[in-house]
């Protein structure tokens, strides 16, 4: 079994993994990869190359794959497969028209779903020559360096996240389904300061894509908190930035981190394929929302 060569990318964020070949899911050393993702949080694989059947097979080990996303269908080979193609533009995935989508904003994958994702791996198929870099910020680090008053303050409430911020309600397809699907989702409540299930460690769990409000604070200070912590997550002295190469897999805790997608390319092409490990409900330092 190959072992895991790490070479961290900061200080507190972000690896890359040396020498694995991720086409051999069954050879790859799981106890200490998985270490290494709870650790680093964002793990970064270069030239991989991965079909989508094989990029499904690398991340499945990791727990059960959701399908590739509540509003969006899948790859034709691999429904659990999202792909994120800047020259399409649909449910805000892509761009066109100077459109930018959600993902050209600060945000945690899915967390308008009562179980947002646990994980998310991304491969690169297409790349710009220059720009499309992805940053990952640290919600556990963004909440550690809080005061002891603002996290105590903070641990107590219990956020409302929501799809309709993002997709609104003009979502029909051919099938004239999807707006039946978005009507389906109800918004979820998640508690502003996550317990991380697997490490306990304390972190933020709030993003200015999906959070709408905070349950039961005047709108005003619901507005002012929740700008003070969008302002405040996506550090520098916290996040990593990642330039792609076609071929690269980026492995992410999505319980921990919050991304950014940059929109700085121009009129090139970038495609990602995308799949997500199911999570769980998450639960505050109070217990469950």
């Amino acid at each position: 079994m190959n072992r895991v060569h790490l070479e961290p990318l900061t200080g507190t964020l972000g690896a890359i993994v040396h020498g694995l070949d991720l086409r051999e899911p069954e050879r790859l050393p799981w106890p200490e990869l998985r270490a290494a993702w709870l650790r680093h949080r964002v793990l970064c694989f270069r030239e991989q190359s991965l079909a989508p059947r094989e990029l499904v097979a690398f991340a499945r080990p990791l727990g059960t794959l959701t399908p590739a996303h509540p509003l969006v269908p899948g790859h034709p080979d691999a429904p659990e497969v999202l792909v994120l193609d800047s020259a399409a533009y649909e449910l805000g995935v892509g761009r066109r028209a100077g459109k930018t989508s959600y993902n050209n904003q600060w945000h945690t994958d899915v967390t308008f779903t009562a179980e947002p994702p646990a994980g998310t791996a991304l491969l690169a198929v297409q790349v710009p020559e220059a720009g499309g870099d992805t940053v990952w910020a640290d919600l556990a680090v963004a909440y550690r360096q809080l005061s002891e008053g603002m996290q105590r303050y903070l641990e107590p409430l219990v956020a409302v996240h929501s799809a309709r911020r993002v997709f609104g309600t003009t979502v029909n397809d051919e099938q004239g389904s999807r707006d039946e699907r978005l009507r389906a989702l109800a918004p979820a409540c998640h508690p502003v300061v996550r317990v991380h299930p697997e490490t306990g460690e304390r972190g933020l769990f709030v993003n200015p894509t999906f959070t709408d409000h905070i349950e039961a604070l005047p709108l005003a200070e619901s507005d002012a908190v929740l700008a003070f912590l969008h302002a405040w997550i996506p550090s520098p002295d916290w996040s990593v930035r990642w330039r792609w190469r076609a071929g690269d897999v980026v492995l992410w805790d999505n319980r921990s981190t919050i991304h950014f997608a940059t929109a700085d390319y121009g009129d090139a092409r970038r495609i990602m394929h995308r799949v997500t490990v199911a999570g769980d409900r998450p639960f505050g330092v109070t217990g469950a929302t």
